[in-house]
């Protein structure tokens, strides 16, 4: 289950992972359904507040050279931001847009119960979802 908690948590940095993989096949180990989504939802939640944290911090590098966004590029996310708000995060599981957003969300400065919550429900929507499919599918081939 530890190894599914770091995993988990990688996934949902910056770095590259796949939790939901890891997931299915402790799933098909045997290993309980509510112990498996508890694990990898608290630990890919955990990633997520990594990334609102570093976005958190992130603004005041704004004016260094090597920061990665340009007034304009930042001007710009914010107005999205804004547009479409905190709600945004419900979309934190998903690949490539996922990661962008909940750092975002630190940069935009949204209150931590708020990220908690909203990162929560997405990555605990996405590992029920897996678990789903892992016993609709995967059942079979486990035996």
């Amino acid at each position: 289950m530890l190894s599914l908690f770091v995993v988990a948590l990688v996934s949902a940095t910056l770095l590259p992972g796949g939790s939901e993989v890891w997931l299915a096949r402790q799933w098909c180990l045997g290993q309980p359904a509510l112990a498996l989504w508890l694990v990898a939802t608290s630990g890919n939640t955990l990633g997520s507040l990594i990334n609102v944290w570093m976005g958190r911090y992130a603004r005041r590098f704004q004016d260094r050279r090597w920061f990665p966004a340009s007034p304009a590029g930042l001007a710009r996310a914010e107005r999205w931001y804004h547009r479409f708000g905190e709600w945004s995060l419900l979309l934190s599981w998903a690949p490539l847009i996922g990661d962008p957003l909940t750092v975002l969300a630190g940069v935009f400065r949204l209150p931590w119960w708020r990220a908690v919550l909203l990162i929560t429900i997405a990555k605990g929507t996405r590992y029920a979802v897996v678990l789903y499919l892992a016993h609709a599918w995967l059942a079979p081939l486990c035996q």
